[in-house]
């Protein structure tokens, strides 16, 4: 029987909610791939990059990651701050927008 009261019905699940983390304390060797590599491991990585000085092409340390999925983000946050990659103790939270 077709549900005739609106707002759907359950046989579609909800889409997952993408959630952008903050990963500070990166080691100047730390690359985009590397970042990205970290983080697969906890669920799909829709983006993630090391932020770069634009004169001198280096690392400036810290960089971003976007889970595709929030509850994935909340594994690799749980995971992933205090933990060494690259020989440092990297932080990880949500990342806020810019003041």
């Amino acid at each position: 029987m077709a549900d005739l009261q609106g707002g759907g019905g359950t046989s579609r699940a909800a889409a997952p909610i993408p959630a952008k983390l903050f990963v500070g304390s990166l080691s100047w060797d730390t690359t985009t791939e590397g970042l990205r590599k970290a983080f697969e491991a906890f669920g799909e990585v829709s983006d993630a990059v090391v932020i770069e000085d634009r004169d001198t092409g280096r690392s400036r340390g810290f960089g971003f990651v976007t889970m595709a999925d929030r509850k994935d983000a909340s594994k690799a946050i749980d995971a992933m701050d205090g933990s060494e990659l690259d020989g440092r103790t990297i932080v990880v939270n949500v990342a806020t927008e810019r003041r």
